[in-house]
C-alpha cells in the first residue's frame, strides 16, 4: 500500500490531469457538491409540496419521492444515460449523466429531511403566524423554513458523506471518479488488486470520517445554542417574584 500511495497517489487524487481528464478524489468531491447543491432547492420544493394542504401538489410529489427512493441508484444511472439524450435530442457526457442522476436521487432523500425538519417544529408557531395574518407561503418562508434548515445542517453534512460514496456508481458509465481511477491503477499494476482497493477504502474512510466529525461538531453547536437560548428564559422565570411566590 505504501508503494501504491507513493507512486500512484496523484492518479487517485486528480486522475490523469493535466495530461488527461480530471478525475480521482477531486472529481468525486466536485460531483458530490454539484449533486447536493443542485438538489437542495429541488428538495425544498418537494418538501413544501409534501406538506402542502393542496392535494394537487401533495399527491404527485409523494409519488415521485416514493418511486425514486424505491428504485436502485444504478438503475437511475442507466435511465439517465439513455433517457436524457432522447429528451434533449443529442448525446450528453457521462459526467452530465451522473450529475443528473445524483440531483434526482438526492433531491428525493433530502426532501424527506427537510419535511421532517418542518414537521418537528411546534405547530403553535405556524398557527400563531397564520393568526397574525401571514399567508401560508409567508409562514413557510419566514417562520418554518429558516428554523427547519438550520436544524437540519448536520443531516445535510451526513447526506454529503452519502453522496461521496454514491458517486462510485459512476464507474459503470466510465466517469473518471475515485473508484474509476483506482481501477485504472489496478489495471496498470495487474498483480496488486487487494492493495489498490484497500488504499481506495482508506481514502474513502478518511474523507467520510472527517465529514462525519464535522456533522457531529455542527450538531453539538446547534444543541449548545438551543440550550443557551433556553437557559436565560428559565433563569428569568426562576427570579420572577410572581414565580417565587407560587
Amino acid at each position: 500500500m505504501g508503494e501504491i500511495i507513493t507512486q500512484h497517489l496523484p492518479s487517485l487524487l486528480i486522475g490523469q490531469y493535466p495530461n488527461g481528464p480530471l478525475g480521482g478524489l477531486v472529481l468525486t468531491l466536485i460531483l458530490s457538491m454539484l449533486g447536493l447543491g443542485l438538489a437542495f432547492p429541488l428538495s425544498i420544493a418537494l418538501a413544501l409540496c409534501r406538506v402542502s394542504p393542496f392535494a394537487i401538489l401533495r399527491v404527485p410529489s409523494t409519488v415521485v419521492v416514493y418511486f425514486v427512493r424505491g428504485v436502485p441508484l444504478v438503475l437511475l444511472v442507466f435511465w439517465s444515460y439513455f433517457l436524457v439524450p432522447g429528451l434533449i435530442g443529442h448525446s450528453v457526457s457521462a459526467f452530465t449523466t451522473l450529475v443528473v442522476t445524483l440531483v434526482i436521487y438526492q433531491a428525493t432523500y433530502m426532501s424527506e429531511i427537510v419535511r421532517a425538519g418542518m414537521e418537528a417544529l411546534p405547530r403553535g408557531q405556524t398557527e400563531a403566524a397564520r393568526s397574525l395574518g401571514l399567508s401560508y407561503g409567508k409562514t413557510m418562508q419566514q417562520i418554518v423554513l429558516p428554523q427547519a434548515l438550520y436544524n437540519m445542517l448536520p443531516s445535510l453534512i451526513s447526506q454529503f458523506v452519502s453522496t461521496i460514496k454514491e458517486t462510485s456508481i459512476g464507474y459503470v458509465i466510465s466517469v473518471h471518479e475515485l473508484t474509476y481511477s483506482a481501477h485504472q491503477v489496478n489495471s496498470d499494476l495487474l498483480t496488486k488488486p487487494l492493495q489498490v482497493f484497500a488504499t481506495l477504502s482508506v481514502v474513502y474512510f478518511i474523507v467520510c470520517f472527517a465529514l462525519t466529525q464535522c456533522a457531529h461538531a455542527v450538531d453539538r453547536r446547534i444543541t449548545r445554542r438551543r440550550a443557551g437560548a433556553t437557559t436565560p428564559a428559565i433563569e428569568r422565570t426562576a427570579h420572577d417574584p410572581l414565580f417565587q411566590g407560587q
